[in-house]
């Protein structure tokens, strides 16, 4: 537990500045603690800036991820109130549709549980679908609103939770350096790391860098096993407000839990201030591999414009690829590291950081400086991954070799013409 402040160092490193760093940045200054952010490129650089921005509890069975979720739901609201500058919330709500009976009665079944554990989720008939989307799909059999559901514009929310932070003198913002060894002590204690710039101190180390978690993990003698699910975002031309919500299949829950490698496409349509629209989301674990999957845009427009015929018209101007970090039993790992005394973990979100920043800031906040956690932290403790300890690393640190540390391939952000 850290209760104050030793001159010249700060109490916490945060490897990563995408929105899960930012956020756990934000609500560790706030409870008193001085903090030191590091990033090899810029403020979500990476799977941050090439989120769709979904704040959603609609698509979370029971259970942890889904409390943790309702918990996010109401900090952004509070977030988009105290933030200083726009993050473009809209609690726009979301829309979940099923084309046949059967996958009505299975949505209905879903949300019958989501609604015990306290997501407001209205059943919505066939013929009532078009009073929330004019422009939906025709022969629907029916679907469900969810209110909760919301949208950011991650890339600006990641920066406005770094620029509030600063803002009260007690963040250190450290963008272009790469972290090539976490320094540890005789019993593998964390002592902080080092950067192409020299070496950081600090008792206590975060890894919120995303679908680079295991990498750095790695530096620190530990394995957790993040792995990337790529995935694509069409961007259509500005247009006027043809989605009002947001506007998925049911596919796409059952997508979202699958542990299949194999690419899936679901389509997630909405709207945004600006006038395009997003159409997301396909997943595939391929590693790190980039190159364009025609056949993932292909599919992506096509189950888009069954949900928008109107969209068949239209022109898709970009497309942008990210990757989401994944763990196995798809729940990120959060708090401090059993086998590395002073690690923590913020990482491994998949496609729901955004969404569940803030609650995890709260909870690291909250871990570092003993108060009462907002929801239990067990199922997220990366001990439920321990294997044995690599070899104990001296106090100068683990040295990165090639494709370790957090080295990052070239921004996620790559756009092409389709």
């Amino acid at each position: 537990m850290l209760t104050g402040h030793s001159s010249g160092s700060p109490d916490l490193i945060v490897v990563g500045a995408g929105v899960v760093g930012a956020a756990c940045a934000y609500y560790t200054v706030r409870a008193g603690l001085h903090v030191t952010v590091i990033d090899r490129g810029p403020v979500a650089g990476g799977t941050t800036g090439a989120g769709e921005g979904n704040l959603l509890v609609s698509d979370k069975e029971p259970g942890p991820e889904l409390e943790l979720a309702l918990l996010s739901a109401r900090l952004w609201h509070e977030l988009a109130a105290e933030l200083p500058a726009r993050i473009e919330y809209e609690a726009k709500g979301g829309v979940v549709v099923a084309s046949t009976e059967p996958g009505l009665a299975a949505l209905r079944n879903f949300a019958a549980g989501q609604t015990r554990a306290g997501v407001e989720a209205v059943e919505v008939p066939a013929d009532r679908l078009s009073e929330l989307e004019p422009h939906l799909a025709p022969g629907l059999a029916g679907g469900f609103h969810y209110p909760q559901d919301a949208q950011v514009q991650p890339a600006l929310a990641a920066a406005h939770l770094l620029r509030a932070a600063a803002d009260t003198g007690r963040l250190t913002l450290r963008l272009g350096e790469e972290v090539t060894a976490v320094l540890t002590g005789p019993r593998g204690e964390v002592r902080g790391v080092r950067t192409r710039r020299g070496e950081v101190r600090a008792p206590h180390v975060l890894n919120a860098a995303g679908t680079w978690g295991g990498r750095l993990a790695r530096l620190a003698g530990v394995d957790l096993p993040v792995l990337p699910r790529r995935g694509f975002v069409l961007v259509t031309e500005p247009l006027p407000r043809v989605v009002r919500h947001k506007v998925y299949s049911a596919d796409y829950v059952a997508d979202v839990a699958s542990d299949s490698a194999a690419l899936q496409t679901s389509a997630v349509v909405e709207g945004t201030p600006a006038g395009p629209v997003l159409i997301g989301a396909s997943r595939e674990r391929v590693g790190f591999d980039r190159t364009l999957s025609v056949e993932a845009l292909r599919r992506l427009a096509a189950q888009a414009v069954a949900l928008f015929p109107a969209l068949a018209t239209v022109r898709a101007i970009r497309t942008y690829a990210g990757f989401r970090p994944y763990l196995p039993d798809h729940l990120p790992a959060i708090g401090p590291d059993p086998r590395a005394p002073g690690l923590l973990h913020a990482c491994g979100h998949e496609g729901a950081g955004i969404g569940l920043a803030p609650a995890t800031g709260a909870m690291i906040a909250a871990m570092l400086t003993g108060r009462e956690l907002p929801v239990s932290a067990q199922p997220f403790g990366p001990g439920r991954f321990a294997l044995p300890r690599a070899t104990p690393t001296s106090e100068s640190g683990v040295e990165s070799g090639a494709g370790s540390g957090v080295r990052r391939p070239p921004r996620t952000t790559s756009i092409h013409d389709v």
